[in-house]
């Protein structure tokens, strides 16, 4: 199969057509059309049915993109808001943060039972991002009720190494090292980042809200025989963020944030250990995994909390018509154990014992068909049953493949739900949230494998919605399952060319419509988001220039002083400026720009966005 024809198996929805620079030099190649993420083995992206993009990271570099959560704003179907350092949340397709699952080398990066938030989280060791939308409890269990995002982090290929400095708004390090023997390899990368920050109150006088977070990683792996691999990963995250306290008694925006000097420390542990083995000529392969996950809350006043989420996993391929790499037709079975623990705004612990099978199979005239089906028993829920289906159709002797895929999600209620705190007063008697989804979608290849052109519909519909309430309901509590059903709807829309050997352009476009069950607009979600980017490789194919450019419209936030009112924030525009300059084969001189044109604009009410920022770095690799 030739290049081109890999270039049209790229995601249902690829944002990016995938470079790489082996050393720093610019030759243009595209990475294996594989999303890890899919299943509970890899899928083949022309194959897939559901909606997903895969981010490269050199592609990201180039752009001058350094955080995941400035990646994600360039989705579809991915809405990002953030109020200060402190906190950055993601939706996809309209749900809450809770119901969107982040992973870190398939591993939860939250613990407990929260969302994660992303504010701190920069791509210095990261070598791609899978985002799929729609339900995939049936995969990841509670939590990915409306999709999974998952960072997966640079893995040894070949004895080498790198460092990174970056200097503007703050300054930035990284460094990495790869080892690989005959049977083994190593990878180690250590970075570090002091983000200066900005004024989210956006006040006269006010001090700037900054945050430093230091991160060092290890994986390894090792191939005992041909049959039988180990391996690990383990990572540490250390960051201290400034922030702004509130004044739930404000009269209006101007004294809604409370400048202050408050600081709080986050103390992030993830790590696994894997084995796997393939048996009967290559027809079963089978994983086991443990994995843990810890997270340390520290307030500058003492309070502290901490959460922990640890699982066993066990997965088994079969391949009904050959090796389970060769075969059409294959069959999953998975088992989890997973516990989740937390402490400080009340201690509690749940334990959720999981039982799931997926079949995938390639039929004739370019069909392919994922079904997966997952049962959860839970300590303090109801046992839940959960599926989703998903079908892709290339159609022989055009550029159209069709992808369409259905499903269902679960979300459990949080512990602070439950059992209050902060002041609140908890709900017993809280139902797990429970998604219903459909999307159907059409992909176009351009010509000559230059770009793809994909438009999805898609529908969900949220029952037991959870939602808070800032004065007592007649049950005593603040927490309440609304009654009905709560609506999104929209369109994502993605298109990516190489107009030129040189010049490569891409675009998003979002509209949703997401509604709770009273029919209130789902705030915090806009309703139209457009993003546009395009690369130019330039000094000879020594260099590249790169603009990003963000449109927001219609995007619904409450009002937290006064009468507590839901109002549109005003429309805005971003546009974001990079280049790159390989002074050798192996150093890179970089510059950008965020913010270009300093636009006054924020994601929610009450904190201000940040304003204009530069930044130089420069990169080696040996």
């Amino acid at each position: 199969m030739s290049i081109r024809t890999l270039r049209l198996t790229t995601a249902p929805l690829a944002v990016t057509l995938i470079l790489s620079a082996p050393a720093l030099a610019q030759e243009r190649v595209t990475l294996d059309p594989v999303i890890l993420s899919a299943g509970f083995s890899p899928v083949e992206a022309g194959a897939y049915g559901r909606a997903a993009t895969v981010l490269d990271a050199e592609d990201l570099r180039r752009r001058g993109v350094s955080s995941l959560q400035d990646a994600l704003r360039a989705l579809p179907g991915v809405s990002v808001g953030s109020t200060g350092t402190s906190n950055t949340a993601v939706r996809i397709r309209g749900g809450e943060t809770r119901h969107t699952l982040v992973l870190i080398d398939g591993v939860s990066a939250a613990a407990g039972d929260q969302p994660y938030f992303l504010s701190g989280l920069d791509l210095a060791d990261v070598e791609r991002i899978e985002v799929l939308r729609g339900p995939q409890t049936v995969y990841y269990g509670s939590n990915a009720a409306s999709g999974v995002v998952n960072i997966i982090t640079r893995r040894a290929e070949a004895t080498g190494g790198y460092a990174r400095a970056e200097i503007g708004n703050g300054e930035a390090l990284a460094l990495g090292q790869s080892l690989v023997g005959d049977r083994w390899r190593l990878q180690g990368d250590w970075s570090w980042r002091d983000d200066k920050g900005h004024d989210v109150s956006a006040g006269d006088g006010g001090d700037d809200d900054g945050i430093r977070r230091g991160t060092l990683a290890l994986s390894g792996e090792y191939e005992a025989t041909e049959t039988l691999r180990f391996g690990f990963s383990a990572r540490r995250s250390d960051e201290r963020y400034e922030f702004d306290g509130t004044n739930w008694f404000a009269s209006d925006k101007d004294n809604y944030l409370i400048d202050s000097d408050d600081e709080a420390r986050r103390d992030e542990r993830i790590g696994t250990v894997w084995a796997s083995r393939t048996s009967l000529d290559g027809r079963l392969e089978q994983r086991l995994a443990w994995q843990d996950t810890r997270h340390r809350l520290e307030q500058d006043d003492g309070a502290t909390s901490r959460a922990r989420t640890r699982a066993l996993k066990y997965r088994a391929t079969f391949g009904l018509d050959g090796s389970v790499a060769e075969a059409d037709q294959t069959l999953a079975l998975a088992q989890d154990w997973i516990t989740d623990e937390a402490t400080g705004v009340a201690d509690n612990r749940r334990e959720t014992r999981s039982t799931a099978l997926e079949y995938r199979g390639a039929h004739a005239n370019g069909l392919d068909l994922q079904l997966g089906l997952r049962h959860d028993d839970s300590s303090d829920f109801e046992s839940k049953t959960t599926w989703n289906a998903g079908l892709s159709w290339r159609i022989e002797g055009t550029p159209l493949r069709l992808h369409a895929s259905a499903g269902t999600g679960v979300s459990n209620p949080q512990y602070f739900e439950i059992l209050g705190g902060y002041g609140y007063v908890g709900n017993p008697n809280l139902k797990p949230e429970e998604n219903r989804s459909i999307d159907l979608g059409v992909e176009y290849g351009l010509p000559d494998g230059r770009g793809v052109i994909d438009v999805t519909w898609f529908k969900e519909r949220l029952e037991d919605e959870i939602t808070f309430s800032g004065l007592l309901l007649p049950n005593g509590t603040n927490y309440y399952n609304q009654n009905g059903t709560s609506r999104r709807e929209g369109i994502e829309l993605t298109y990516r060319q190489d107009v030129t050997d040189t010049l490569t352009i891409g675009a998003a476009y979002t509209y949703l419509d997401a509604r709770n069950s009273d029919g209130a607009v789902e705030i915090r979600r806009p309703r139209h988001e457009l993003t546009v980017n395009a690369s130019l490789q330039t000094f000879g194919g020594r260099g590249w220039v790169a603009a990003d450019l963000r449109h927001v419209r219609d995007l619904p936030d409450t009002q937290y002083w006064g009468s507590y009112a839901t109002e549109d924030l005003p429309d805005f525009t971003t546009v974001n400026l990079a280049a790159s300059y390989d002074l050798t084969d192996q150093a890179r001189l970089s510059a950008r720009v965020t913010n270009l044109f300093d636009e006054d604009y924020s994601e929610t009410w009450g904190y201000a966005a940040p304003g204009r920022a530069a930044w130089l770095g420069i990169e080696t690799r040996w």
